[in-house]
């Protein structure tokens, strides 16, 4: 089953120096199974507010290694019901959080975070946790 890879793996495998090792030997081994995600807002938020060109360039190539996932309204509006029924029961959430929980409900995916928010979205939302 694929796993749709959060930002903060993804920030603290290839921005950070050094990367942690676990985290990085767990990435690695789901993307030679060939069974990591991504959607076009987790690469903007990776390659957001890297200021040395050299280094965005850097990032920008390694991530062309794998496909965005094409975002239909549909996950979008799933996203939305998510992010309602998360808020009547006082969860607040952002809207990235919400579409990287639809897009792997509907996928039937896996979510691969260090945000223990997804934890709390967990109690309320139909998702799947990569652990």
């Amino acid at each position: 089953m694929n796993v749709l890879v959060d930002t903060c793996v993804w920030a603290q495998v290839l921005r950070r120096d050094p990367p942690q090792t676990e985290l990085t030997n767990q990435l690695t081994e789901l993307i030679t199974d060939n069974r990591v995600s991504l959607i076009g807002p987790i690469r903007q938020e990776i390659l957001s507010g890297i200021s040395n060109d050299a280094r965005f360039n850097e990032l920008k190539d390694k991530l062309s290694a794998f496909e965005d996932i094409p975002l239909k309204s549909e996950y979008f509006i799933k996203a939305a019901g998510f992010s309602n029924l998360c808020r009547i029961n006082g969860i607040q959430g952002s809207a990235t959080d919400f579409l990287i929980c639809s897009v792997a409900y509907c996928l039937e995916m896996f979510i691969f975070t260090l945000d223990n928010d997804f934890k709390v979205y967990k109690n309320y939302l139909p998702i799947k946790l990569f652990e």
